[in-house]
């Protein structure tokens, strides 16, 4: 596909007129412009709710990563293992718990400009620079954008090549958490006409984070589950022990290009591409102290990505015409410490004795490697004819085929070499070795319809087929036997999943807006969003069917005092149905399915105000959330399935749902003022967030605890020296310890008591240096 992409690059580049410069995301008084409903529009004229983030926005707040702009944007939450490792939500539509390389499809949808780059249990941690903007959308987008945005969908939008304009500009940030490491981050991008038909823009960055968690000494004595104290087992964790030991270390860059094939057709292929590696761990233990933990084995991170991209644009008569196509190629590479199960495990009998013999025993310690190699294709083409007609409409055609080649192993190190060895491959002692290949495909559309000068109907529908297939193995010694295959196995040589799930279904939206005036908007929205089911990766266990939202939803977009002053905002019931969950069923060793668990309801108000008056800016945004699910959770059996005839439920009704605080919100004040004839600034910026459950279930909600509210203050100042900007900042001034989300690695009712607390960063300080030509 890059060759391919290159290759009609350098055949057209010749013979053809520059192409057109991309619409700018803002327009003189300060309206954003946005592409949500797939065509340029005000971001106040569009009926939903929907907030974005424009290039001035995200370089006020030193934006560069997934934990940057989520802090600004109140309707999103996520739950995070580290970089790269995060799942978000809107809305509150999250479950919360582990969510597996294989599991559940995402409940938003990610876009990196057209394309979607939405990926199983790690989304795409894209460096935000030379954005034009970041826009989320709240609520089910399933019409445009289909299955993954159950909840909403978050998109990330690039600066386009110019026509005829020679421009660039580099950013330089040294910066040093308060009791960690110092870091920095190095970017610049250039625009360049090649000719008065092409023009060229390249983006490069650097970043590297500096570590604020320490590991520290520990020791402990496995009993090795034998009942024999004279065979006792100590260990320690020496040869792991650093100080600010979770460093990250990003790089990467974009390449576009910009053709015009004449006066109506543009082309513009991309290539873009990322190296991040994290090592340490990213969440601490408060029973072991502040901003540290214990840890016995390495943990990292690799995540290596590229993606390769094509958009044409085009005039059919009064009809504009897209294609947009892409290729996204990942691998991830992941090490934990696993050794928390191991505790566990110590307490029953003859899980932990391995004779090494040579009259000793194995350290029982166990640890997790898991690699995915990750590809992901799409391709859409749509149409839409003239929105200033009384009657327009927007329609297309979509593809997608992702594969992940899973391997996840369950390592006890010497294991595969001792007598009578019971693993399953080399030291595994449970292993995951599938590929899982999903196809999507859809047929959409949105007509709109002018009743009045003001009165608009919208209605759309998708209707859409998805196929899923699991094949590969996973399990233990046992299930290999179980299966014909002799141990160990070798890559490839067992099978004992061999899955397909397939499904066909639509989803929906009618919407009526109302236009007051010229700077006042009025909407009611009802509209439907949909995640596939799909495969568990254990045998003789169930399929989980797909879950779906119903959203109803009044909104208001308003410009107030001449404009001065906007004020934006909805209310919103949704009813989430089926929604699944990754839980350890009865009598299942802690090895966790995906199951349909109950239905939910979810009743929210959003709230977008800004303030202008001469340098002064007030903005301020908040999010209420109010998730409880509507009917019981019921326990699962050994089985596999759902049974309240064991006397107990997993979650009752009107238990809360995960993930989502009750209320977050961020309020800014920006004072830009002249200081001896230069542009200067002062700013300040608070973040407000309440607690939130981090599992569904009553029993890993109270194994792992909830997290509580917390308020974070971030300021900066800055002026010009000529063409040279001058910014010092410190964000979390106060260092306050707010907690994000506590996660296990293993069953919460297992690894409870040692649950990591995901915290916001720590104390930090930083000067940036910036130019534009």
């Amino acid at each position: 596909m890059a060759a391919l992409l290159l290759a009609s690059t350098i055949l057209l580049s010749p013979a053809v007129a520059f192409a057109q410069a991309a619409p700018e995301s803002a327009t003189d008084d300060g309206e954003i412009i946005v592409t949500a409903q797939k065509r340029n529009e005000s971001i106040q004229k569009v009926p939903i709710s929907l907030q974005a983030l424009g290039t001035e926005t995200l370089a006020q707040h030193q934006v560069t990563s997934l934990d940057d702009y989520a802090k600004l944007l109140p309707s999103v939450s996520f739950q995070t293992y580290g970089p790269s490792q995060s799942d978000i939500s809107i809305r509150g539509v999250s479950t919360g718990g582990i969510n597996l390389p294989g599991g559940s499809l995402p409940t938003v949808g990610v876009y990196l400009d057209e394309i979607p780059v939405s990926t199983i249990g790690a989304m795409l941690d894209v460096h935000a620079y030379d954005l034009a903007r970041v826009e989320a959308l709240s609520g089910p987008q399933g019409t445009l954008y289909g299955a993954s945005s159950l909840a909403g969908t978050i998109r990330l939008i690039t600066n386009k090549p110019k026509q005829g304009v020679f421009e660039g500009g580099y950013d330089l940030t040294v910066n040093k958490f308060g009791e960690g490491e110092a870091g920095g981050v190095a970017e610049a991008f250039l625009n360049v006409p090649l000719s008065d038909k092409t023009a060229l823009r390249v983006v490069g960055f650097y970043q590297r984070d500096g570590g604020y968690i320490d590991n520290t000494p520990a020791s402990r004595t496995f009993t090795l589950s034998d009942n024999d104290p004279t065979t006792n087992l100590t260990v320690n964790n020496a040869a792991e022990v650093k100080k600010n030991f979770n460093t990250i270390e990003t790089y990467g860059g974009r390449l576009a290009l910009g053709i015009d094939l004449d006066d109506n057709w543009t082309m513009t292929p991309t290539l873009i591409a990322q190296h991040q590696k994290s090592e340490g761990a990213f969440g601490f233990d408060p029973r072991v102290g502040d901003l540290q933990v214990h840890e016995y084995a390495p943990d990292r991170n690799l995540d290596k990505w590229y993606q390769a991209a094509l958009t044409i644009e085009g005039k059919i008569g009064n009809f504009d015409l897209l294609y947009s196509g892409g290729y996204l190629q990942r691998s991830i590479n992941n090490d934990q410490d696993y050794s928390y199960y191991t505790v566990y495990y110590d307490n029953i009998t003859g899980y932990t004795n391995f004779p090494d013999g040579n009259g000793g025993f194995l350290d029982p310690s166990m640890r997790y490697h898991n690699e995915q190699r990750l590809t992901k294709q799409s391709h859409e083409i749509r149409l839409s004819s003239d929105q200033d007609n009384p009657f327009s409409f927007t329609a297309g055609l979509f593809i997608q085929r992702q594969s992940n080649r899973n391997l996840a192993d369950y390592t006890i190190p010497g294991l595969g070499s001792i007598p009578n060895t019971p693993a399953v491959f080399g030291d595994d002692i449970f292993v995951t070795d599938t590929r899982i290949i999903t196809r999507d495909y859809a047929a959409f559309g949105e007509v709109y319809y002018k009743i009045t000068d003001a009165l608009k109907l919208t209605g759309g529908i998708r209707v859409f087929r998805a196929r899923n297939s699991l094949k590969g193995f996973s399990g233990f010694a046992s299930n290999a036997a179980g299966s014909g295959c002799a141990t160990p196995i070798t890559r490839g040589s067992c099978v004992n999943v061999d899955k397909v799930y397939k499904e066909n279904g639509e989803t929906h939206k009618v919407s009526l807006s109302w236009q007051v005036d010229a700077d006042r908007m009025v909407y009611a929205t009802y509209s439907t969003g949909f995640r596939p089911g799909g495969n568990n990766r254990r045998p003789g266990i169930n399929p989980y069917d797909a879950d779906t939202i119903d959203n109803f939803e009044i909104g208001w977009k308003t410009a107030w005092l001449d404009r001065k002053l906007r004020l934006n905002g909805s209310i919103y019931h949704m009813k989430w149905k089926k929604l699944q969950y990754t839980l350890a069923p009865v009598g299942s060793a802690g090895v966790v399915n995906i199951y349909n668990s109950g239905d939910a309801r979810i009743n929210g108000a959003e709230l977008d105000i800004q303030f202008r008056t001469g340098g002064l800016t007030l903005s301020g945004t908040g999010t209420f959330t109010d998730a409880k699910l509507s009917s019981a959770f019921c326990q699962i059996n050994a089985a596999g399935n759902s049974d309240c005839t064991l006397g107990t439920v997993a979650a009752p009704k009107g238990a809360r749902l995960t993930v989502q605080p009750k209320f977050k919100g961020t309020a800014t004040a920006r004072y830009d003022f002249d200081f001896g004839g230069r542009d200067s600034f002062v700013q300040g910026s608070m973040l407000r967030q309440g607690g939130a459950k981090n599992f569904l279930a009553t029993a890993d909600d109270l194994a792992v605890g909830r997290t509580t509210g917390f308020t974070t203050f971030d300021f900066s100042a800055g002026t010009k020296l000529g063409s040279i900007s001058v910014e010092a900042f410190i964000q979390n001034a106060f260092d306050k310890r707010g907690i994000l989300s506590r996660n296990t690695f293993c069953p919460a009712t297992i690894c409870g008591t040692v649950a990591r607390s995901y915290p916001v960063k720590p104390q930090l300080f930083g000067l940036k240096v910036s130019q534009r030509f």
